[in-house]
């Protein structure tokens, strides 16, 4: 005789059957935006503005929600883990992310190659407002690189080139084998010698001792560089093992745990794995745009991860599924910039 398999309910079934057993819904939060009419004669008001987001409903109420966990962190002590792809250093999110380590809000920042290039190239020439719809064939006729609407002329380049080679010539007397938390900690630190060095979030990382690690260092121009040097000197390391040493003893070390992640892919991933070590984050917060149906952890939602122990199971979480440039601003207005 086969014994019987008792499962449990999945939580959106177990949703669906408390709905079925409420004989009316007066008690929930009734869906309303904010009021411009009210205190019309003040002006605008911000805090009002972002506090009706959580009964504006869809993605304004993931964000409300965002907020909240932001200030239990805070108020908590976490260890707070932020992660950002290239994108949000090539827009203006990097002046969000240089205000956050210039006041220590964040306890380590882990981004991809343009995420540290790009900071650095910034304050050698910075990045111009373009147009998504100037032909990719115009633009390189004329030595234009396109993000999104983003334009970086090639000059950029030119004068990365030349900080690069000259911080690498300096960096090779001191470290043959180095980490790249390390090494970016020393470009913060270059970057703390150029005239407009506060507008880097490099600068003010490597002033407060804030980690800032990249496990994808090579998959970008300056990997281009490091290899050209390598040419010259082959016994030159990057040692990406280091990297992951430090997270991991940061998340044991960790009292309570949470993570602001923005955008996807190899920055999102490196903080959650990180996070197994300690059975998974106390607080999470996604901001991203990319779907689970592929099956990419780009893509995977809070529930996918709490299978993986990266997340712990009924601790506050939400994805806002928003473009990164306008819900994180927000988020930081509403938190972290607020006054105390």
């Amino acid at each position: 005789m086969k014994s019987q398999r008792t499962t449990k309910q999945p939580a959106h079934h177990r949703q669906y059957d408390e709905l079925q057993n409420i004989a009316n819904l007066d008690h929930f939060p009734k869906i309303r935006g904010y009021n411009y009419e009210q205190n019309h004669d003040e002006g605008f008001d911000l805090d009002r503005f972002l506090a009706a987001a959580a009964t504006t409903g869809f993605q304004a109420a993931n964000l409300a929600k965002a907020v909240d966990i932001v200030n239990i962190m805070r108020r908590e002590h976490a260890t707070i883990f932020l992660s950002c792809t290239s994108n949000m250093v090539s827009s203006g999110v990097r002046e969000a992310i240089a205000y956050l380590a210039k006041h220590q809000h964040v306890h380590c920042i882990v981004t991809t190659a343009g995420g540290v290039e790009e900071d650095i190239i910034k304050l050698l020439k910075p990045f111009v407002l373009g147009s998504f719809e100037v032909p990719g064939e115009h633009l390189f006729d004329n030595g234009i690189n396109r993000t999104g609407n983003i334009f970086v002329p090639n000059d950029r380049y030119a004068y990365f080139d030349k900080f690069l080679r000259e911080f690498l010539d300096g960096l090779y007397e001191k470290h043959k084998v180095i980490s790249t938390q390390r090494f970016i900690r020393e470009l913060g630190l270059a970057a703390g010698k150029l005239e407009n060095k506060e507008e880097s979030y490099l600068y003010w990382a490597a002033k407060n001792s804030i980690p800032v690690i990249c496990p994808a260092l090579m998959d970008g121009s300056i990997g281009d560089l490091i290899h050209f040097f390598r040419q010259r000197h082959p016994d030159f390391r990057v040692d990406i093992a280091e990297d992951m040493d430090l997270i991991v003893k940061l998340t044991l070390n960790a009292e309570k745990a949470g993570a602001i992640l923005l955008g996807a892919g190899v920055s999102k991933h490196f903080v959650l794995n990180a996070n197994i070590f300690r059975e998974g984050l106390d607080y999470t917060v996604y901001i991203n745009t990319a779907e689970e149906f592929d099956g990419s952890d780009s893509g995977a939602r809070i529930e996918e991860a709490i299978t993986w122990a990266k997340i712990k199971p009924r601790t506050p979480a939400v994805k806002v599924h928003c473009d990164a440039t306008i819900a994180f601003p927000l988020l930081v207005a509403a938190t972290f910039a607020k006054k105390e």
